[in-house]
């Protein structure tokens, strides 16, 4: 066996090991509170959780778990971003619980992928790249993109290419999870995907977010 199929099997192992390492119980959120609730973050994810401006994501379809996750993250500050900072330091428990309910009850609407890229995405989804030591996305978003709820994978399926690749190049840069003083913080899949992406090359992270923004 090369080293190089070696060294993509430890990285799938490595993987599944941190997403054990992360489990936590599930989260009972009230849906129709959630909707209510939901009204102020409809201004930039859209009133059916489908956000219009392609650098917002859309969080129709969003697992629960990985959601609730990533609020938790902005309200601590340990997701560097100011805008959503500010939301989610005024949101308690059961505000997070019940929007990311809600959220996972709708339906992801999305555009269409561009056909100039999104076959060679589609390969790199699906299979990944073992000469590049990169494992298949759909081992933890799935065949079709929706994610893995247990483990608090996120859904990718209908995200805008733009938010992917924005999201894709700060993972890379080790720019996604950091508090304000600059310290690197452990999130569910933030070791696994600044690994990942490290290795995509700027054509991969443009095929990847065309085919994923196909994807329904």
């Amino acid at each position: 066996m090369s080293k190089s199929i070696v060294s993509w099997i430890a990285t799938c192992a490595a993987a599944a090991a941190l997403a054990l390492s992360f489990t936590t119980p599930a989260l009972a959120g009230d849906p129709q509170a959630g909707e209510q609730k939901s009204l102020v973050c409809s201004a930039c994810h859209g009133q059916d959780g489908n956000s219009i401006n392609p650098e917002w994501p859309s969080l129709a379809g969003q697992n629960a778990r990985y959601t609730a996750e990533q609020m938790r993250l902005f309200r601590s500050g340990h997701r560097n971003n100011i805008v959503m900072a500010a939301q989610a330091m005024m949101l308690t428990d059961e505000d997070i619980a019940d929007l990311s309910a809600y959220y996972a009850t709708l339906i992801p609407a999305g555009l269409e992928a561009d056909p100039s890229f999104y076959k060679a995405g589609e390969a790199l989804y699906r299979a990944g790249d073992r000469l590049r030591n990169i494992p298949s996305c759909k081992g933890c978003h799935g065949p079709v993109g929706v994610g893995n709820p247990a483990a608090g994978y996120p859904a990718l399926r209908a995200q805008h290419s733009m938010y992917t690749i924005m999201q894709l190049e700060a993972y890379a840069n080790e720019q996604r999870y950091l508090d304000a003083e600059g310290n690197k913080q452990k999130s569910l899949n933030g070791h696994m995907m600044t690994t990942i992406s490290k290795r995509l090359t700027e054509e991969d992270r443009r095929n990847l977010a065309s085919y994923i923004q196909g994807m329904r």
